[in-house]
């Protein structure tokens, strides 16, 4: 439903994406990551048709994006970065404009409007100037108007930016219950939600896609990966850790105190294997006072450390 293919955008000498191919099919909610100034908003602008491409690609639902604008943009739902909106007018004012501007009216553009407003809970707020607004409810009024006409391609920059977590909740479920008969993009910087309600996860860096999976198998290239942690008093630490050290199926161990007269013990996998079982042999066989003992799935904050840069001089925050 969308594919790019080669893009490109300079700023005068500077790439702020430089040859981005990617397919994204019907069903997948795919999570778009990248540090600041990786290109990811770039890329947004230009999949919609706000900002024209130096040279390569985009087509949406069949529509290129550059000779057939309207139409691709008849299939986007688009939330920007920053939510923006006219700040004078209500949620309901606006939402009725952009409505309009979708070309419904009457009992069809009530619907629309129904259907919006319920699914991004903004009753309490319907008539209140939108420069009024908390920046979550500016921000669900942003994702109402690009669901408005229910289409079959979303595009959402920082979909739960500024919301509560019973709000991010509500939005997660809202983009999971939608998946299945959608192309959904996610712009975020919330790792907890790739794991959350991606199916896919591509990272970017320097306008480069850098890693392309589902989160499992990001997960999968994290040294966490299948690692297992204990919680237990500190005075058992270094004797634990030294039995620990000898199981077949552990490579190495790492050591953390808590502060609270507790330490954390990680093992870590030697090659493909699953210590977890190991451990917990050696925990009720020993007569261990460990107070908790679980494996981990990996953790993605980490493999997004170890595979972009992070060069903080490379001038280009602006173009994220």
């Amino acid at each position: 439903m969308i594919e790019i293919e080669a893009l490109i955008k300079r700023f005068g000498p500077v790439a702020a994406v430089a040859g981005i191919d990617l397919k994204v099919a019907k069903g997948e909610v795919l999570g778009f990551l990248g540090p600041n100034g990786a290109g990811k908003s770039t890329t947004m602008k230009m999949v919609t048709g706000f900002l024209a491409p130096t040279s390569g690609r985009v087509t949406v639902c069949g529509h290129d994006i550059e000779t057939d604008t309207i139409a691709a943009q008849r299939t986007i739902g688009y939330l920007p970065e920053g939510a923006p909106a006219y700040g004078d007018m209500t949620p309901r004012q606006f939402l009725t404009f952009i409505g309009r501007v979708r070309g419904y009216s009457g009992p069809r553009l009530n619907d629309k409007l129904a259907a919006a407003i319920f699914n991004t809970d903004l009753e309490p707020v319907l008539d209140q100037p939108i420069d009024t607004l908390s920046k979550g409810f500016r921000r669900r009024v942003g994702l109402a108007q690009a669901l408005l006409h229910d289409p079959p391609v979303l595009i959402l920059d920082e979909p739960t930016d500024g919301l509560d977590p019973n709000q991010k909740h509500s939005v997660r479920r809202l983009i999971k219950a939608m998946a299945p008969e959608k192309a959904i993009v996610v712009s975020t910087h919330l790792l907890e939600e790739v794991e959350a309600i991606c199916t896919r996860a591509v990272i970017i860096d320097r306008g480069r896609v850098v890693a392309d999976g589902t989160p499992a198998q990001l997960l999968a290239r994290s040294r966490h990966h299948n690692a297992v942690t204990l919680t237990l008093p500190a005075r058992d630490a270094d004797a634990i850790a030294a039995k620990l050290k000898a199981l077949p199926s552990v490579a190495g161990v790492e050591q953390n105190e808590n502060g609270d007269g507790t330490v954390r013990l990680t093992a870590f996998p030697k090659g493909g294997a699953l210590p977890v079982e190991d451990v917990s042999r050696l925990a009720q066989t020993g007569n261990l006072k460990i107070s908790e003992l679980y494996a981990e799935r990996g953790r993605l904050d980490e493999v997004f450390y170890a595979i972009t840069t992070h060069d903080t001089a490379r001038g280009r925050e602006t173009s994220a």
